[in-house]
Order: structure tokens, then sequence, then C-alpha cells
């Protein structure tokens, strides 16, 4: 039996130690700090996900067989590099690979050389330099952060007003710290918005089942970015065809890409992107399991998880079918009062014993409090999940379950996968990512 180290503290997380446990090769599981809701299937480690070497003396002193790295900061700080020295199993890309996600200009300058299709915009180091060329564009336009800055570094921004206080946040007032030292100014894509993982050792790429994400913190998109306030799976708008072109022209040629630059790329590959009328075009690259995405994407995996990660850690991912059900999944986000600005902790959360048995509640802003009641403990608070016969299904089963779940301040879009049900999807899936 296996022991398995899931790093992080998030709903993907959560969702991640549930899919694992699941497995008839798993005995024990660690989750890194985790939450209440790993607590239940999990031993939480009190480790921050980026104290690297605190991780890596766990792992050496528990015996981990494979460690599993949920968010994008301890990737990009190196936990892989430092990991595979020990010669400790761990999935997910180096930190050099990690550059695809923490570094918008890195993935914009791999995707322009390489011909791999994405935005037009313009990369500026120099805060006068990009005000200038911003007040020569016609919005709406779009302002991105070069770094790291929790999916809050873009902004779609509506007007010129708009727009420069963006920039202005971003490379003046360092609103995101290091991460606004570069931004890029790019036009702003319209059609339906798709998120397509692909699981690769470097050389085999397989594509994951397609999911759409809301990032916008209120109905009809409305309001900031924000990490994701729910999704599903699969968009009906993203039929195999387009599925298999996605992997042909963006997944394969990044994964490519990456080797010929000399930077070996393994682990999850997360391409977000834009289905405009001139084909599908990158907004970002992620390097490692989406959130929201994962909480709808792993539902539906028939075949072992552990399976999955562990060819892909030892290269031999030819050997590996995934399989799907054919069944759909709605997940809705609980999010605090504020969030995605500043927001309250604390808060007990009741109604677990009025839901379903067939829904899904992954935790990701919660703990236990010394009663051993679970209470808030982050922005988004909770992934709300269930699958059905198809979207109209899953939907009608996570909103029934929605108000039955209870935590001062309490608030989530009533919008998720709606556009799916409308008989005119493209009007009401059109927007800005």
């Amino acid at each position: 039996m296996l022991r398995l180290l899931v790093v992080g503290s998030g709903a993907r997380e959560h969702t991640l130690v549930w899919k694992l446990a699941q497995s008839p090769k798993v005995g024990r599981i660690y989750a890194a700090p985790g939450n209440a809701g790993t607590a239940q299937l999990a031993h939480n480690l009190n480790i921050s996900p980026t104290d690297i070497e605190a991780l890596a003396r766990v792992a050496q002193a528990e015996k981990i067989d494979l460690t599993v790295v949920g968010p994008e900061a301890p990737l990009a700080e190196g936990i892989v590099d430092r990991f595979q020295s020990l010669g400790l199993p761990i999935f997910g890309p180096t930190r050099a690979a990690t550059q695809l996600e923490a570094s918008k200009v890195f993935a914009r300058q791999l995707m322009e050389k390489y011909g791999i299709p994405c935005p037009r915009g313009a990369i500026f180091s120099n805060h006068q330099e990009a005000r200038g060329y911003l007040q020569a564009q016609r919005p709406p336009i779009v302002v991105k952060a070069d770094g790291l800055a929790a999916g809050k570094g873009v902004t779609v921004a509506a007007s010129m007003e708009q727009a420069l206080a963006a920039l202005d946040d971003t490379m003046e007032r360092h609103v995101f710290g290091d991460a606004g030292n570069r931004v890029i100014i790019d036009e702003c894509l319209t059609g339906l918005e798709a998120s397509l993982l692909a699981v690769t050792d470097g050389h085999t790429v397989i594509e994951m089942a397609p999911a759409c994400d809301y990032k916008r913190v209120f109905d009809d998109d409305q309001g900031p970015n924000t990490g994701g306030m729910g999704g599903y799976s699969p968009p009906g708008f993203l039929p195999e065809s387009l599925v298999r072109r996605i992997k042909e022209t963006i997944l394969e040629p990044a994964v490519k890409a990456m080797a010929q630059e000399g930077i070996p790329y393994k682990g999850v590959l997360y391409g977000g992107l834009m289905l405009t009328p001139d084909g599908p075009k990158v907004l970002e690259f992620n390097a490692r399991f989406g959130d929201p995405e994962t909480q709808v994407m792993l539902p539906r995996l028939r075949s072992d998880l552990l399976d999955i990660l562990l060819a892909t850690v030892e290269g031999r991912l030819h050997e590996i079918n995934i399989e799907w059900s054919p069944d759909a999944c709605v997940g809705v986000v609980m999010a605090s009062a504020g969030y995605p600005g500043g927001y309250q902790k604390g808060f007990p959360i009741t109604g677990w014993e009025d839901l379903d048995e067939d829904v899904q509640v992954f935790h990701a802003g919660t703990k236990l409090a010394q009663d051993g009641q679970i209470v808030t403990d982050g922005g988004r608070v909770l992934t709300v999940v269930a699958t059905g016969q198809d979207i109209a299904t899953a939907r009608a089963k996570v909103y029934a379950n929605l108000p039955r779940l209870h935590f001062q301040g309490a608030h989530y879009r009533r919008d998720i996968a709606l556009r799916e049900l409308a008989s005119n999807s493209q009007k009401d899936g059109s927007q800005c990512p």
C-alpha cells in the first residue's frame, strides 16, 4: 500500500485526496496543510505548501511513495527540483517548466516563437511606455501582470479609464508585488471560454475531460476576477473534434516547444482557452490542476488517478488509457462575504446533515475549531458538486442543495452552467475571460 502526500489546502487538494483515496493501491494519505475536508480522509500536517524543506523532511521520514503538488506557488519555488534531488517521487513540473504559468511573458514569448495561437499584444517593463501604448488602443482591452497573482492579475477593461487604473495599480502601485514588474497588454478576445487539461510525461500528451469555469464573482460575469466561482464538465460547445484540434495545435506543440527549449515539461498542463471565430487561442497556461476545474473533472474520472500520476512521473504515460464517465458534473463555489476582497473568518458552517447523499462538498477555506465544529477559514469556502445524466440534472441537484448549507455572509453565483441550458448559448457565453 502506497503512502501519499498532497500539498495544498484548497478544494482542488480535497478533490485530489478524495479521488486518490478510492485507489486500492493507496494506504495512508497526508495533506499539507489540508483543511477540514481533507481531515476526514487524510492526516493533515501543519506545514505551509511553500515550506519545501519541511515537506521534504516529512516525505523522507514517512517514506512517502508519491507527492502530488496542488498549488502553483511551491512549483514556482522549486519543490519538484528539491524533491528530485533527494530521490523523492513527485508529480509536477520543475521550477523552470513552471514558468509557463509563473511568467505570462515567458509563455507569450514561447507561443509566439513556436506559432501557438494566442492573442495579439505587447510586453512592457516600463510603466510610461506601457501607458503610451495603452492609450493608443481601443477598449475593451486586457491588462495582465506577468507573475503569479492568485488568479487576480488579469483585468478585462471595458473602458480606457479602467485599463489605465489597472496598469497603474499593477506597475506603479505594485498591488501584485513583483508580479507586476512586467505586463502584457492584449486585445480582448471574444467567444466561448473553456479549460482543457492534459497530463504529460514530456513526450506523451493525454487530454483530460474538458471543463468550463467562471472567473467573475457575480452572475452574468459581473464584478472582479476571482480564483473561480464554479464550473461544469463537459461543455457542450467543446466536441471531441475540437478537443483533438486543441491538443494538436496547442497542448502537444507547447510540450514539444518546452522540450526544444531544453526545459522538459512533466505534470499537468492546463490550457485556459478562448474559442474565437478564428479558432482556439490560449488565454493562459497553468502548470497544475485547475481550481475549480478539478472539482468537476475528477468525479467523472473512471480510471485510477494514482495510476495516471505514477505513469506520468515514471515516463510511461504511453501505457495508460484514461476513461471518463459520460455523466455531467456541475460545481458551485460558496464564498465568504467580501470575497475576492477582504473577508472575515471563523463562522460556523451548518446544514451538513441536510445534504443529499450523492452530493459532494469539497472544502477550501475551512478548518476545524477547537470544539470540532467546521468553520470558515478563507475566501472561497466550499465547492458543492453533483453529477447527473446531463448538465440540467446535475445543475438542479447542486442548486437544490446549496441553500441547505449555511455560514454568515455566504454568497455564490446562481448562473453556473446556465449557458448550457439556454437556447442561444453563444449569446450567453460570449465574453472576455
